[in-house]
């Protein structure tokens, strides 16, 4: 049965005194008030009003119900408003912080439409991780090795000059004899590429190659590496997609095919599956994968 609604005809008519005055004040017909005081009387086992009267007179039983019958109607008030303010709350979205604000801000726009109202939170891949195990998060898009990817970027080095084709090979890094005294050119990552999946192989090709360790490094942020290449001649692993952004020269690198990879993880399976079906083009604009999610 309808606990909550034979609980709203139960405190109406006994408030108006009466089955007619009641059901008008519920908001029902009075057959329908009837009927439910009717069943909630078979399911409490006892009757509730005095029928022996014209007037809606409480039994004792009636008068003993009737504090808990007004406390489950506002327990359930108190549901309902906690509901509506839960679907208003911002769902907050732990995001790489190489998104731009404009893709970030369409991102935003088409979650409203689909009727979620998603606050992105910028954050480098541990904290993202951090921020979701913490629950500050809801959802996060963490970083993962591709082939556990529901987006995939790829990776390569960016210059302020060379060619617009072809590939990059790290071992044009390595100092000649004729370079004795000369800084030597350096590969840097950003935060974002700071992961295991992505740093350790590089690491390893730098010291097949005989690059000294210096030329792989880890800049404390994106716009701190971009600066090291711009003032001069070193390179920034980096999306094609960002190196467009900073107007450089981008090359796949040779002897390795390194990418981002992303998941998305939540709470819940259900939320994350819905997060993907709603925003999956969406989030792959932002992250910068050219062919979308898998």
């Amino acid at each position: 049965m309808d606990l909550v609604g034979a609980c709203l005809a139960f405190v109406h008519v006994s408030d108006h005194a009466g089955f007619t005055p009641g059901a008008a004040a519920a908001g029902i017909p009075q057959p329908v008030a009837s009927r439910r005081v009717a069943a909630l009387e078979e399911h409490l086992g006892g009757r509730l009003f005095d029928r022996s009267t014209r007037r809606a007179v409480l039994t004792q039983f009636g008068r003993d119900m009737l504090p808990a019958a007004r406390r489950l109607l506002q327990a359930a008030e108190e549901l309902q408003h906690d509901a509506a303010r839960a679907a208003l709350r911002p769902l907050r979205l732990a995001v790489p912080d190489t998104c731009t604000p404009l893709d970030l801000a369409l991102l935003g726009a088409r979650a409203r439409e689909a009727g979620v109202a998603a606050d992105p939170v910028p954050a480098a891949p541990a904290a993202r991780r951090t921020l979701l195990r913490d629950r500050d998060v809801r959802a996060a898009l963490l970083a993962v090795p591709s082939a556990e990817a529901d987006w995939t970027v790829p990776l390569g080095a960016a210059a302020t000059e060379g060619p617009a084709t072809g590939t990059l090979h790290l071992e044009t890094l390595r100092l000649g004899r004729t370079d004795l005294g000369t800084r030597p050119r350096r590969l840097w990552l950003q935060p974002e590429d700071d992961v295991p999946h992505i740093r350790d192989p590089l690491t390893r090709m730098r010291d097949a190659l005989g690059l000294r360790p210096t030329q792989v490094a880890t800049a404390p942020s994106l716009a701190a590496a971009a600066t090291e290449v711009l003032a001069g001649a070193d390179l920034l692993l980096c999306s094609p997609a960002q190196a467009d952004e900073l107007d450089l020269y981008w090359r796949p690198l040779g002897g390795t095919d390194l990418a981002r990879g992303y998941d998305l993880a939540a709470g819940t399976g259900d939320e994350a599956e819905r997060l993907r079906h709603l925003l999956d083009r969406d989030i792959a604009r932002c992250l910068g994968s050219p062919g979308g999610p898998r």
